[in-house]
């Protein structure tokens, strides 16, 4: 991607054009943050407001994620949390977005949504915070491990598997676009043993149901065999191969029903996806296939190690992983939080009023083409009024005046269709009598933000908290964020992916 301001020779950037990011994971096994720094502009290839090169500038050792019993250790992860912000030199006032996300077996402790919550009144309104969001887990899993390698491979299709203590998340992607997600309860921790041995410690309900189905009867105190450790992980690696090659017989199969959450949609399509890793599994099957040695026997206290050599031995699930190693590996996650997880707007939003934001938890009640009909537009604003505010996402055509140059700017609309859906949006809100005071968002993909508003408000003679948002992409997602105002663009940060 070409940068205006970036390389040899380029001005340099003022500080205030920097923005600070944060990712941070709680998951089944350990937590860790990621800060990192941008620059903010608009990107001579494609003409968007988007993030230069992020640097990362904190990255906090690995934590193991302190549970008590059924709960998650609530103090234990406040010191934490206090330690990453000194460690990285960071405030809650300095952070432009960003997210925390409970993921893995981590999100059925019984105080996982009150995690959530804490790290968002620790670290400010900037960031999402979220826990038991699959998808999205999966989709940042994909951002932060291969997007790049997915970039520099247009046309091949990348199926990535985020493998960790509680979950695998595939994602399916092609030219770093994240296609269809998923989410299934195969993971290293559901066995837990004394490191060395496999003395069983704990064992999840998914594993209990799973010993069901093999006929193995055991329970924690007891020695696992050396057979029945490896039909466990006959079965995780049957399942997950099953996921990769889009096998839809696999869900009749009672014992792989109670291990998938959310399916992922394969085609069968001729050209089979390249799989690639990440997770702390994944990590340990690229140590292993590069020949590096390997902690011993439940050096973690799960299946981990053993899992990931029975992945790299398997011919379907192993065949690029010697030739196409995607980035980040186990910090896939929590680097997709920090650098993937928010988009950032055009320079022409209407924001009328400016102390409306930060916005958070916005319920996205649908979608509207740029010829939609007044009927479905004042449905969506009925919708947005009766949830006390809410977002509607603009799908628009490739329509532009603009003439095709090897430096594009961002994408123009026609006037007539900007002009039109703005005044049908007008007399829906009229008709409707919309409350002055709710939130109403508009996320528009191209560059109209200012002149939607306008014509959306009769030129601002009505009485209305409207915010018009461009160039942002279309997100199959439920719920949005946005942030402060940052030299007249902001943050939007979408949770809840379908």
């Amino acid at each position: 991607m070409a940068w205006s301001y970036v390389g040899k020779g380029a001005k340099q950037v003022p500080r205030k054009e920097v923005v600070t990011m944060i990712g941070l994971d709680f998951g089944s096994t350990t937590s860790s943050a990621i800060v990192a720094h941008a620059r903010v502009g608009r990107s001579t290839a494609t003409g968007r407001m988007t993030f230069g090169n992020p640097e990362i500038v904190y990255r906090s050792e690995p934590i193991f994620t302190p549970f008590e019993g059924n709960r998650i250790d609530e103090g234990a992860l406040q010191k934490y949390l206090h330690r990453w912000l000194q460690e990285s030199c960071v405030t809650p006032e300095e952070l432009f977005s960003g997210g925390a996300i409970i993921t893995g077996l981590a999100t059925e402790k019984h105080n996982a949504g009150r995690i959530a919550q804490l790290v968002k009144e620790r670290v400010g309104d900037a960031i999402i915070a979220t826990a038991s969001d699959p998808c999205l887990e999966s989709w940042l899993a994909f951002m932060g491990s291969c997007s790049a390698l997915s970039r520099c491979n247009p046309d091949r299709p990348i199926i990535n598997l985020d493998i960790g203590g509680g979950t695998t998340n595939p994602a399916l992607g092609l030219n770093g676009n994240v296609l269809t997600t998923g989410c299934y309860y195969v993971g290293a921790r559901h066995f837990q043993f004394e490191p060395g041995t496999y003395i069983l410690t704990a064992i999840s309900d998914y594993a209990r149901i799973l010993l069901q189905h093999l006929g193995i009867f055991r329970t924690t105190g007891e020695i696992l065999s050396f057979a029945e450790r490896d039909a466990v992980l006959d079965f995780y690696l049957a399942m997950l191969e099953t996921i990769v090659s889009g096998d839809a017989d696999f869900s009749t199969e009672p014992a792989m029903q109670a291990h998938t959450q959310v399916p992922l949609a394969v085609k069968n399509d001729e050209q089979k996806p390249t799989i690639t890793f990440s997770g702390g599994v994944g990590e340990l099957i690229y140590l292993y296939s590069t020949n590096n040695a390997l902690p011993g026997t439940t050096h973690y206290g799960d299946l981990g190690i053993d899992l990931a050599i029975r992945i790299a031995k398997s011919p379907l699930l192993s065949v690029s992983v010697t030739s196409l190693i995607p980035e980040n590996m186990g910090r896939a996650t929590v680097y997709g939080l920090a650098i993937h997880s928010t988009e950032i707007s055009g320079s022409t939003l209407f924001l009328p009023k400016r102390e409306i934001l930060p916005l958070q938890d916005l319920p996205i009640v649908g979608r509207i083409s740029m010829e939609e009909g007044e009927a479905k537009i004042e449905q969506l604003l009925a919708l947005v009024a009766r949830s006390g505010g809410g977002a509607i996402q603009i799908i628009s055509a490739i329509e532009t005046f603009q003439p095709s140059s090897i430096l594009q700017g961002p994408v123009v609309e026609k006037r007539e269709r900007v002009k039109s859906l703005g005044q049908k949006i007008c007399e829906g809100l009229q008709t409707l009598k919309f409350p002055p005071d709710t939130p109403l968002v508009l996320l528009a993909p191209n560059n109209f933000g200012k002149s939607l508003g306008n014509y959306a408000t009769n030129w601002r003679k009505l009485a209305t908290n409207l915010i018009v948002i461009d160039e942002i992409s279309d997100r199959n997602a439920h719920f949005v964020n946005i942030g402060r105002n940052f030299n007249n663009i902001v943050p939007v940060s979408f949770y809840g992916v379908q």
